[in-house]
């Protein structure tokens, strides 16, 4: 395994980072178990989870994924040994069962407590906030339109001022963002410079089929020294190239939930065919392909990668090992010229 330092920090993390969403839906807790076990064994060290998981989020399935961790960190005995990250749901239609305050300071103190007791651990090493409170252009927006009658008020300071406070409890470590553009991004750098704590980490997707991070995000991310955790490497799949090799199975991502069409339009599977094209004629699986030109990017501190089974867990770990030529970089350069990321 290859490493890299949280930004900012002494703490060591796998630049594969182990997915957890699919734990509780796709995934019993014998499955997730095993796959941190092998996960562990291969050298990953780093857990990415979140109150709402699984996905899609549900209030009958509230909280399952972090409880499945929970359980293992229990019975395995191993918190030590690995580097746990969660986060706190924003607000939103979809997540109102699990609470309307926001980022408020007893809606973060009350979200962490909840992830430290489903985790069975008393710290969190890396505290993310989920995706930003106010109007902004997230989850395959393009384009940004402003609200004239938006009722977020500014509260960055706010928010840092109570992540401080419990940061000093010793229930969190270190804290990022999720789904976060520059300008919300900047705001936090800037805030966190009186005395407050910094983002050290975006979440955000990267992949193939959405290179959007590189349109700004890149450049404070390198100028700022705030690490991309790369989400959804694969596109839910897509750049496995299963759907277009029709090997994929019922259930299958896509398959299950028909409403996650951001991979699946036309465009991002004209993409992936040509992707798929180019890893066939340099003997790469698109897999291996798709997750090491995510692996090389330098602004990425670790790349999340999510398995339904340990076949598909193993190829994409191998994959810190794939190292992409000069002509297979130019390849791909090609087709994101011709479709810009189509998954956006």
């Amino acid at each position: 395994m290859k490493y890299n330092l949280l930004p900012n920090t002494n703490i060591k993390v796998s630049r594969i980072c182990l997915g957890t969403m699919t734990y509780g839906r796709q995934n019993t807790e014998t499955d997730g178990h095993k796959q941190i076990d092998y996960a562990l064994e291969r050298g990953v060290n780093f857990i990415d989870t979140a109150e709402m998981y699984p996905v899609p989020a549900e209030a009958t399935r509230y909280g399952n994924t972090e409880r499945i961790i929970g359980t293992w960190i229990k019975k395995s005995k191993k918190r030590d040994s690995i580097v746990l990250a969660t986060k706190i749901a924003g607000p939103g239609d979809y997540t109102k069962h699990i609470r309307t305050t926001g980022f408020e300071k007893t809606g973060l103190i009350e979200a962490v407590d909840n992830s430290l007791e489903r985790l069975q651990t008393d710290y969190i090493d890396l505290y993310q906030l989920h995706w930003p409170e106010r109007f902004t252009n997230t989850f395959g927006k393009r384009g940004y339109k402003h609200l004239k009658d938006e009722k977020w008020k500014d509260n960055f300071n706010e928010v840092l001022h109570t992540l401080d406070e419990i940061i000093k409890t010793g229930k969190i470590r270190h804290i990022g963002i999720s789904n976060e553009n520059p300008w919300g991004t900047m705001r936090f750098l800037e805030e966190s410079k009186i005395d407050l704590p910094r983002m050290i980490t975006i979440q955000n997707p990267y992949s193939l089929l959405n290179r959007q991070f590189e349109v700004g995000n890149a450049e404070v991310s390198m100028q700022e020294n705030i690490g991309l955790l790369a989400y959804s490497p694969l596109g839910c799949g897509v750049l496995s190239g299963k759907y277009i090799e029709k090997t994929d199975s019922p259930n299958s991502r896509l398959n299950l939930f028909k409403r996650f069409v951001r991979y699946s339009s036309n465009q991002s599977t004209e993409a992936a065919k040509l992707y798929l094209e180019i890893a066939n004629k340099h003997n790469l699986s698109l897999t291996s392909m798709a997750l090491a030109f995510v692996n090389q990017q330098p602004f990425v501190t670790s790349n999340i990668i999510g398995a339904t089974n340990l076949d598909q867990l193993k190829e994409n770990i191998d994959s810190i090992y794939v190292s992409l030529s000069e002509n297979v970089l130019r390849e791909i350069e090609k087709v994101h010229e011709m479709i810009p990321d189509p998954a956006t």
